[in-house]
């Protein structure tokens, strides 16, 4: 009986497997879990038995086969590296929404998506504390999800305040795991808050916005805690302004937000390396097109070829997700990104071109 395991593969060590390249292997739907309303969880192995190597905490960016063409959404791993065999994201459509609404209505087990990541550095590995407060507002949880199952695995003994909210008590994502979980970490605590009542809902808990006097009251010591913060634009504002009218060193506090990001600019003179000059116009060589296109002074890679009709993906187009990254074959460019290519990568001669700008003429592979 095949238990699972793909058809035309045994068994491997995880020592046998090479890492899944976002370059050469699609993600094949393993499976589909419903989380809380409109909001589900989705599991994916590689399509070629590849394992998975990211931090706790980072993002996908998923092409998804949405009508009339497809569309780049970027989203948030809820799963822990420390299980490398699959990696998972939890997605919850809000209103309006087109790209969690096509996964929620049409991904099943079995499908097959192409994706680009992963990226971030919101993770408790690139900031590490003594003592944690992770704050979230609905599907902000799911990173924090993340890091709280890499420490559950590695590091269990971590003291870790968690605080979720939620509108009502059916919203609260992941509610039954995150209870669970104080039983194999001794030092964590988790806080449920909501905003509404719900009918036949016994509710104890605490009720309301998470305000300052609350703060105390769920973490007491939260002024010498690291603290992970994600959630909608306006929460995420009003919690750091709470926490900067408290006296909190906001060294320690971090937060995720795939909104764009400030429009790059070209480097001043006097940033440019001994010999550089921005060119007034470039011309840029699509190696794959087979054409040659003029780019004006300011303008970026991406917008030259959408001038000129060549597709190239593109998600946040802020150099932050790093979804359209393309090899840089010649020439110089002047590349201000937001964390979305890594330096081996950049030495490797890749560019992202939502905000890569020519010093001359320049030939990419696209």
């Amino acid at each position: 009986m095949n238990m699972g395991v793909p058809q035309g593969h045994g068994y491997k060590h995880l020592d046998q497997m090479q890492p899944w390249s976002d370059r050469l292997h699609l993600l094949e739907c393993l499976s589909v879990v419903e989380e809380a309303p409109n909001v589900k969880t989705f599991t994916f192995r590689s399509d070629n038995q590849n394992w998975f190597r990211y931090e706790p905490g980072q993002f996908m960016t998923f092409e998804l086969g949405t009508q009339p063409e497809s569309i780049l959404r970027t989203f948030t791993l809820s799963s822990s590296p420390s299980r490398p065999f699959t990696f998972a994201v939890t997605v919850k459509a809000q209103e309006g929404s087109i790209g969690a609404r096509w996964m929620l209505d049409n991904l099943l087990p079995g499908m097959r998506l192409k994706a680009f990541g992963p990226l971030g550095d919101f993770s408790i590995a690139r900031y590490p504390g003594d003592k944690y407060l992770f704050i979230s507002a609905g599907s902000g949880v799911t990173p924090m999800m993340s890091m709280t199952r890499w420490l559950q695995d590695c590091a269990p003994q971590s003291d870790v305040s968690f605080v979720a909210c939620a509108r009502r008590p059916s919203d609260i994502i992941f509610r039954r795991e995150l209870e669970y979980l104080t039983s194999s970490m001794p030092n964590l605590k988790v806080s449920f808050l909501i905003k509404e009542h719900e009918m036949g809902q016994l509710w104890t808990g605490i009720r309301g916005r998470l305000e300052a006097p609350k703060l105390p009251l769920l973490a007491p010591d939260f002024k010498d805690r690291v603290i992970f913060c994600c959630g909608p634009e306006g929460f995420m504002r009003d919690v750091r302004e709470m926490l900067e009218a408290s006296g909190f060193d906001m060294a320690h506090y971090h937060q995720e937000s795939f909104g764009p990001a400030a429009e790059p600019v070209l480097p001043l003179m006097d940033d440019l390396e001994p010999g550089e000059q921005p060119a007034a116009t470039s011309m840029v060589t699509f190696s794959m097109s087979g054409k040659e296109v003029p780019c004006a002074a300011g303008e970026t890679i991406l917008k030259a070829a959408r001038g000129a009709g060549i597709r190239i993906a593109a998600a946040c187009e802020s150099g932050l997700c790093g979804t359209c990254r393309i090899l840089k074959l010649s020439g110089e460019v002047a590349m201000d990104h937001n964390g979305g290519i890594l330096d081996e990568e950049i030495e490797e001669g890749y560019i992202l071109a939502c905000c890569s700008k020519p010093l001359g003429n320049v030939e990419v592979e696209a």
